[in-house]
């Protein structure tokens, strides 16, 4: 069976982790000088890298290389090479215990791993428990890990993963080094994706990988399995085959839309809509993508400045555009819109005429 492709490119080392370079240089001094700590919590959206780097802890912990080059330990790195760090990249590490919250959720299950933290790693330097979707531990479960983290063995580390970073009880937190993982900005994605495309020889549009960035939503994790699904189905990916395959539609439609309703051309609006929706495409995600498109262009109307945070989001094309519709906009109207749109969006989440919400909106300001 072949190799999924978000597994085949993962991360070994911390310089490869995409987006996080605050955090993986914080992570590299502390290897450099040994101080490593004995528990973290990585918070921050799905699929940023946050099990990845914690793997990545354990790999540096347990390193052989590390351990017997002091000149490579100057790096900061895994040699992913030796013994320890192949075992981990593979998965069967038996000193690495990854626990997923979601299912082992319960006082039992941390009773378990607190009698496990107490023997001697069988062949490694460190133990390491990595701990995915933490905030799913029940009440009971996080007080009977609350010792454990306060007073750990000395050959244990602790890697708390969560999304939901506000679920995670003051207590658990005051006891971790903690680090935001950020979503990661669409033209690092696009780029990532150029890379793997190209390794993998997978041709593909330029175009047809920014939508693909953009469905992933800031999760790179997402991304790849995207590309991976779409090579699995397409010879060649370009832009129609990927909004067909996602039932999304690419930037270009939506600054096409965007455009009419600026000038208040509601014949126009009605007619490109309606070829949105004739076309199978999910007119939900795209009311969601248009609400995001106005709010970039309100926001660069009033705050030039907004220009330079953007780029790390669109490409130099994309932001061209924009800035051209945030000159033509009149603002009232425009925010006007938005709250319609806003609010057609709630309604076509659960209304089985989808469409209705949101040709209401776009007719009560144009009309």
């Amino acid at each position: 069976m072949a190799l999924a492709i978000y597994r085949k490119y993962r991360p070994k080392k911390l310089s490869d982790v995409l987006g996080q370079e605050t955090i993986t240089e914080i992570l590299r001094n502390a290897a450099r000088s040994e101080r490593l700590a004995h528990a973290y919590l990585f918070y921050g959206p799905r699929g940023s890298g946050k099990t990845t780097t914690a793997r990545i802890i354990a790999k540096i912990a347990n390193c052989e290389k590390r351990q017997n080059d002091p000149k490579f330990r100057e790096t900061g790195e895994p040699c992913s090479e030796c013994r320890p760090c192949k075992e981990i990249d593979e998965g069967r590490a038996l000193d690495v215990v990854e626990i997923d919250a979601a299912s082992n959720r319960g006082i039992d299950e941390i009773r378990d791993l607190k009698e496990g933290i107490r023997f001697s790693p069988t062949s490694y330097r460190y133990k390491v428990f990595i701990v995915d979707e933490a905030h799913q531990l029940t009440g009971p479960a996080f007080n009977a890990l609350l010792k454990t983290l306060e007073e750990p063995p000395a050959h244990a580390i602790f890697i708390l993963a969560t999304t939901e970073f506000e679920k995670m009880p003051a207590t658990i937190t005051s006891r971790t080094q903690r680090f935001h993982f950020k979503r990661l900005p669409l033209i690092e994605i696009v780029k990532k994706l150029k890379d793997i495309a190209r390794a993998e020889k997978i041709e593909a549009q330029e175009d047809a990988l920014e939508l693909i960035a953009a469905a992933a939503e800031g999760s790179f994790r997402d991304a790849e399995s995207l590309l991976d699904q779409i090579a699995s189905l397409e010879d060649k990916i370009d832009l129609e085959g990927v909004e067909r395959i996602l039932g999304r539609v690419g930037f270009l439609r939506t600054a096409e839309l965007a455009e009419l309703l600026i000038k208040k051309d509601l014949q126009a609006a009605l007619d490109y809509l309606s070829k949105i929706n004739e076309g199978g495409h999910n007119v939900v995600q795209f009311n969601k993508d248009l609400i995001h498109y106005l709010r970039r262009v309100l926001a660069l109307h009033f705050a030039p400045n907004l220009e330079s945070g953007f780029k790390r989001e669109l490409t130099d094309e994309e932001l061209k555009t924009i800035k051209k519709h945030s000159q033509m906009i009149q603002p009232e109207a425009t925010i006007a819109l938005l709250k319609s749109l806003i609010r057609a969006y709630t309604e076509m989440r659960y209304s089985p005429f989808a469409i209705v919400p949101l040709e209401v909106a776009i007719i009560e300001n144009l009309k």
